[in-house]
């Protein structure tokens, strides 16, 4: 276990270092939008804080469990792949956690993924911290919670894999809605701004998309059905 630990960050390391991010760079943002996606996020993050902290005082499988979706975000969000429009694509791993913990609680372990992704891989950045969270780490893991809590009942694993796929999706589309409004184009303004960056982003995310909602679909059944009896019982109230 500990060998695949060492080899994952090793080759984590090593994407990194040959492809660019797909995150908002460091000073990429004007000052008044990074400024205010850190105004934005503030109060979601504050109120995530309040329930990691409630959740962390129940019992060791919770922590367990809370370590085990943030490292699940902070791999897949660090997966780096080229896309065919010539940026570079990533899964968010953001499903899992909404699903599990809910939308707040996913918002600060995404927070935390993104600020050691900025400071050790040169993911993203500090200042830009604020709009890839409310990307990411907001937008993303409340698109997820709703359609999991819409679909659960009727089929669980669809639900899942959907709520995945398109808590993934939803990050890129609002990534490209950031982008579109701190550069609206020249010839058309904003809209056509957002097209641009939608074509980008966006639609090249949709393979990923799909491909991280079924293996998240492949971990949760590994958690709830296949793994421990106290993960078992956690699967029972989700």
């Amino acid at each position: 276990m500990r060998k695949t630990i060492i080899l994952t960050l090793f080759l984590l390391f090593q994407i990194s270092s040959i492809v660019y991010a797909m995150h908002i760079s460091e000073g990429f943002l004007p000052l008044k939008w990074a400024i205010f996606y850190f105004i934005v996020s503030a109060p979601v993050i504050f109120l995530g804080v309040k329930k990691v902290i409630k959740i962390s005082n129940k019992d060791k499988d919770s922590k367990l469990l809370l370590a085990l979706c943030g490292a699940f975000i902070f791999l897949l969000s660090a997966l780096k792949l080229p896309s065919v429009t010539g940026s570079c694509s990533h899964p968010t791993g953001v499903g899992l956690s909404a699903i599990v913990f809910g939308p707040l609680v996913t918002s600060v372990l995404s927070m935390l993924a993104l600020l050691f992704q900025a400071i050790f891989l040169a993911h993203g950045g500090l200042t830009t911290l604020g709009a890839n969270t409310f990307s990411m780490g907001i937008i993303g893991p409340f698109v997820s919670f709703i359609i999991y809590r819409l679909l659960k009942d009727k089929n669980k694993k669809f639900s899942v894999f959907l709520a995945a796929a398109l808590g993934d999706l939803s990050t890129y589309v609002v990534t490209s809605i950031q982008l579109a409004l701190a550069f609206p184009s020249q010839n058309g303004g904003i809209v056509a701004s957002l097209v641009k960056f939608i074509g980008i982003f966006a639609i090249t995310q949709i393979p990923l998309a799909i491909v991280e909602g079924i293996f998240t679909v492949i971990i949760f059944d590994y958690l709830f059905k296949d793994a421990t009896q106290s993960f078992k019982l956690w699967g029972e109230k989700i």
